[in-house]
């Protein structure tokens, strides 16, 4: 692994399991196990974190091309949300990917006769996004980017439906303060929600975005995304 990657393992665990969805959604392949090509496994405790790091893109390329996740992915992704639930106090992003994390386990793998389900968790508070300033709405979308996917509606897809000029906005400040990821996922959901202006040229921009910044798995997956979810609506 490379070195910048390797600062500690919680990071390389982040990077190596972004690298193997980004080759999940290339392939489609939906039967490979993206924690056990990754080497992660419920027992495996930094795995787990880094899969919360990711959240519920783990099973992104089953979300894209409506297939079944792999077991092993949905029970490491069951662990992570047991694991770590968010406490109190914690950020509204944190809240919203752990909600996310369960609405997604719900839909894409919902738990056998028997089974114990992860528990419900209700949808948290988005009414702040609508009065914060486009610079800080774009931030906030990015780190939430994947909850950009088709037909998962929730108060921050109807935010981002509502506000994508001020998303255009944020994804042109981004690309020009070279920070690719926000980039990437702010162009993620414009992808997804779509009501960005002609002159954005958004394909363009996000080539340019994974040009720049593709040496990060997470920008790659960002932008991969998108373009899936491009192509879904001009069929």
């Amino acid at each position: 692994m490379d070195q910048k990657h390797a600062s500690s393992p919680l990071a390389g665990a982040v990077h190596d399991l972004a690298t193997e969805v980004v080759l999940a959604l290339r392939s489609g392949d939906h039967l490979a196990t993206v924690c056990g090509a990754a080497g992660i496994d419920e027992e495996n405790r930094t795995g787990i974190a880094a899969v919360r790091v990711i959240g519920a893109d783990l099973l992104l390329p089953s979300v894209l091309y409506g297939r079944h996740p792999h077991p092993g992915d949905v029970a490491v992704l069951d662990r992570a949300v047991r694991e770590f639930p968010p406490k109190p106090d914690a950020p509204a992003a944190t809240a919203w990917s752990h909600w996310h994390m369960i609405s997604t386990l719900q839909r894409m793998a919902p738990p056998a006769p028997g089974a114990t389900a992860p528990g419900t968790y209700a949808e948290p508070d988005a009414a702040w996004l609508e009065e914060a300033p486009w610079q800080a709405f774009t931030h906030q979308l990015s780190v939430l980017a994947p909850l950009a996917v088709p037909a998962a509606p929730s108060a921050v897809q109807r935010a981002a439906a509502n506000r994508a000029v001020d998303l255009s906005r944020g994804f042109v400040r981004a690309v020009r303060r070279r920070d690719w990821l926000q980039a990437a996922g702010a162009g993620r959901w414009l992808a997804a929600v779509g009501g960005e202006p002609a002159t954005l040229g958004l394909e363009r921009g996000l080539d340019f975005v994974e040009q720049m910044g593709g040496h990060d798995p997470r920008v790659t997956l960002h932008v991969r995304a998108a373009r899936l979810m491009a192509e879904a609506r001009t069929r």
